[in-house]
């Protein structure tokens, strides 16, 4: 199920130069969707996590994609990143700026709140479904995922609210698109946006 919010799309004129902005908890598919959507429109793809785990190499950690922030070391890097603001906030300033200059596809739990730019999408999953996404992709049992999941979702809800004041689960009044992905595979999704980007383009004139 989909739907539409009825604020306005701010999504620049030239095609090449749109920003997509994605949104959702760990497990939700927003890394894969936000690939597939930079592929379909020709945008680079970026993701704050991407650059949080560089900012754990600075710091002697040794990430190793997605799965390494349920392993203990991602658990610890995480726990002195909520004592320091100053790593989200870098993140998410430059992906801000990435945004604001159009031509790409970024996953976000901050950047959606906090510009005006891009198109924006949000993707919902039950906490099960994620666990057992999370717990086939890393290949580790599904109630050891479930915690995982459950201990990462207090901590990302009370730390992007601790930051900027919004819920990244309850508020999606900045959304434009809202997708529920518990009980539809990875293309029907990237259908979905791929479809309503597309339509967005077209009543801008573009």
């Amino acid at each position: 199920m989909s739907q539409i919010s009825s604020q306005a799309v701010m999504i620049k004129k030239e095609p090449r130069r749109i920003s997509v902005i994605f949104a959702g908890m760990a497990g939700s598919g927003k890394s894969t969707i936000a690939k597939n959507v930079a592929g379909e429109f020709g945008l680079k793809y970026l993701c704050g996590g991407d650059a949080l785990q560089e900012m754990a190499r600075e710091m002697g950690f040794s990430p190793t994609g997605e799965g390494w922030w349920e392993t203990d070391d991602g658990m610890r890097f995480l726990a002195m990143r909520e004592k320091d603001p100053q790593f989200d906030k870098r993140v998410d300033k430059f992906l801000i700026e990435q945004v604001e200059k159009g031509g790409v596809s970024i996953t976000s739990w901050a950047v959606p709140w906090l510009t005006e730019n891009g198109f924006k999408i949000y993707l919902k999953a039950s906490q099960k479904t994620r666990a057992r996404r999370i717990a086939g992709r890393d290949k580790i049992p599904y109630e050891e995922s479930l915690a995982a999941v459950n201990k990462r979702d207090e901590d990302n809800i009370r730390l992007y609210h601790d930051l900027y004041g919004h819920h990244i689960v309850n508020d999606l009044k900045p959304f434009d698109l809202v997708i529920e992905t518990d009980n539809i595979n990875i293309e029907k999704v990237t259908e979905i946006a791929v479809s309503s980007i597309k339509k967005s383009l077209e009543s801008q004139g573009n």
